[in-house]
């Protein structure tokens, strides 16, 4: 009959529409599925470049510190070789003054027991005492000068390389800095790309 031909066809109907329902929810649960492990692998890859940061940033870290150290040791150096110098400038001074004080000693008593000599071997005695003294002043400060010279270079030289170190280490720094930031800006980038795709998939259905 009429009535029982439209039934049919409307249970044929029933039946196609469930069936297409079942194969698009069947398709979005492949899709789904699909999408859940490509942000699975993103998250996978995440998680291992923010190892490596870690890593690189815990051995810039290392290197930091034994910068630091070194720098330490060398300003430990530098004021060894400053004090050393002072002293060596200070034990100059004295050999100095000793030498003098010796050398006058000597050309007194020899002043003394040549005393009854005649006026002009007194004189000629007496300029040769100044000639001598003036030839060993001059003498004991072109060394002290020699060697206050050798010892300003030398801490100079340590200066420098001390001031290197410390831009090293700023440099380094700087570059540990910039690591942080760019792994914090990728790690944030997966996020918002992870809640953006969430809030997609959730719209959709």
């Amino acid at each position: 009959t009429f009535q029982t031909n439209i039934l049919t066809e409307l249970k044929n109907w029933k039946h196609n529409l469930i069936q297409h329902h079942k194969l698009q929810m069947k398709q979005e649960k492949e899709k789904h599925a699909t999408h859940v492990k490509q942000l699975q692998n993103e998250v996978e890859n995440l998680k291992e470049l923010l190892h490596t940061y870690e890593i690189s940033i815990s051995r810039k870290d290392e290197v930091i510190t034994n910068l630091t150290h070194a720098l330490e040791k060398q300003k430990d150096r530098v004021e060894l070789m400053r004090s050393f110098t002072l002293w060596r400038i200070q034990h100059a001074k004295a050999k100095q003054e000793e030498y003098a004080i010796r050398m006058a000693d000597k050309h007194f008593q020899t002043a003394l027991v040549k005393k009854v000599w005649a006026a002009w071997r007194s004189v000629a005695e007496e300029r040769w005492k100044d000639n001598v003294a003036k030839a060993c002043q001059l003498r004991a400060e072109d060394v002290c000068v020699q060697l206050t010279n050798d010892y300003e270079a030398k801490i100079a030289e340590l200066t420098a390389t001390v001031e290197q170190t410390k831009a090293e280490i700023l440099r380094l720094h700087s570059e540990r800095d910039q690591y942080e930031d760019t792994m914090k800006k990728a790690f944030m980038r997966g996020v918002c790309a992870l809640n953006l795709e969430a809030m997609t998939m959730f719209q959709s259905k």
